[in-house]
């Protein structure tokens, strides 16, 4: 008898596409455990992964032919937080792929939520295929680390999924960056936070 799963409810936006945009990203590795390395003194020393890792994050760009950039990131002991600009947008599939297009036609700014701003109001609404969007950008990062961390014999794993939040406005974008240049001299405030 087959067993069926329950259907987990997805944390993406549902007017938005993920194909294209600003976001700020954050995974963890599983149940927090200090992978990456440690703070001293509000800097982060990585370990072996933590560096792998930081390496995959430069490389994005060039594995994505400059469709993606990231501009800012950084590796903490259990998690990592970056800045993802996807430039690339990819027309949405017909019915017979795949994936399939939304339907736009009833959509206006009158249905998208109020705090989306007047940008995003006017962006596509159609879902991208999973290989052109966020979702493989944070896939492909991940993937590659935990590669590594298999062919090296290092004891690894990451927490599945990962947060995003769509970057609005350069206020937004300002607040982020910040947040995240100052992560590491903040790490015993972080939520996140684990006592080695």
């Amino acid at each position: 008898m087959p067993y069926n799963l329950p259907q987990r409810k997805s944390p993406r936006a549902t007017w938005h596409d993920y194909n294209g945009g600003r976001y700020f990203v954050i995974f963890c590795t599983k149940n927090h455990d200090l992978y990456f390395g440690d703070v001293v003194d509000g800097r982060v020393e990585l370990s072996e992964i933590g560096k792998w890792t930081a390496k995959q994050i430069e490389q994005t760009a060039v594995i994505r032919q400059n469709d993606v950039e990231i501009p800012m990131f950084v590796v903490m002991p259990n998690h990592v937080h970056l800045i993802v600009v996807y430039n690339r947008v990819v027309p949405c599939r017909d019915a017979s792929n795949a994936s399939a297009c939304r339907d736009t036609s009833n959509v206006s700014a009158d249905n998208v939520p109020d705090n989306v701003s007047a940008d995003a109001r006017g962006a596509s609404l159609r879902f991208g295929p999973q290989s052109g969007n966020l979702a493989s950008v944070v896939r492909g990062i991940k993937s590659a680390v935990t590669k590594y961390a298999n062919e090296h014999d290092i004891p690894f794993a990451w927490q599945p999924r990962f947060h995003d939040h769509i970057i609005r406005n350069q206020i937004e974008m300002n607040h982020i960056a910040n947040y995240i240049q100052n992560n590491p001299m903040k790490w015993e405030l972080d939520r996140f936070y684990k006592k080695r």
